[in-house]
């Protein structure tokens, strides 16, 4: 999949699929599949390394799990994160932060927000060939400020407010919108505004596109459960009992066999 055919897929009403991916092995996975567009997300920072919120994320991690990924996938457009503060401090270090990122193997970066200063510096990337693929509504690198993982846009004056960043965001060049966590109405709101594909995640059926991550929707995390994920394998409960049958076998001398052996 190329960036072309992200609006291309929005006219011909055909869905895009996303989904997250963090390591080469699972990478692999994904190139044989029809899935097509990955993110390396920041979400990395609690899928993979266990802490509680993505703020952890930071450039040399993302960095890593970029090049890991880029290593394993072949047709999908490959997207990354651009982590906490990544495009907060300066012009010139945001520029530098891009840019590593692309050198790691991404073909876009991904960016939180829909304030001034974010279109603004998105419009200076995009004018510097840099492709963008925004975010808003829910966005899990200012969960301090927004009191929480909570639904966005449920009152008047909020859905105002995001459509109009909606509308900024695509005026500062981006390709795409990435809608996290905000009622369905709404994002088919968006969706119908934008000239550019909307990707939801918890934003109903009516976006141009879906995005999950990894770890959820194949079970490998049970403890975590929001509304909006759909569990398409028991992925712990299977690997579970594969580590448990190892175990048994190691202590019951079926493994290893003379087929396993030299």
């Amino acid at each position: 999949m190329k960036i072309h055919d992200f609006k291309r897929k929005k006219e011909e009403q055909q869905k895009i699929s996303m989904i997250t991916c963090y390591d080469y092995p699972s990478a692999c996975i994904v190139a044989e599949s029809n899935i097509d567009c990955v993110l390396v997300g920041d979400s990395v920072a609690m899928a993979v390394h266990g802490h509680e919120t993505t703020v952890t994320a930071t450039m040399e991690m993302m960095i890593l799990h970029t090049q890991a990924v880029a290593r394993g996938i072949k047709q999908q457009f490959l997207i990354s994160d651009l982590p906490f503060l990544g495009h907060k401090t300066s012009l010139p270090q945001t520029v530098e932060h891009v840019k590593s990122l692309l050198q790691a193997g991404a073909h876009a970066v991904k960016i939180e927000g829909g304030d001034t200063d974010t279109c603004h510096t998105i419009s200076y990337l995009v004018n510097a060939g840099v492709p963008v693929i925004g975010h808003i509504g829910l966005t899990p690198q200012s969960i301090h400020q927004l009191g929480g993982y909570k639904v966005q846009g449920k009152n008047q004056e909020q859905a105002e407010k995001l459509i109009q960043q909606a509308l900024d965001l695509e005026a500062a060049g981006c390709f795409a919108l990435v809608i996290e966590c905000v009622p369905q109405q709404l994002a088919q709101a968006i969706t119908q505004s934008l000239d550019i594909p909307t990707i939801g995640i918890g934003a109903g059926s009516n976006t141009d596109g879906q995005v999950l991550v990894w770890h959820d929707m194949l079970g490998l995390q049970t403890d975590f459960n929001p509304k909006f994920v759909k569990r398409y394998i028991q992925g712990k409960d299977i690997l579970l009992n594969a580590l448990n049958t190892y175990v048994q076998q190691v202590q019951q001398l079926s493994f290893p066999t003379a087929e396993h052996s030299f």
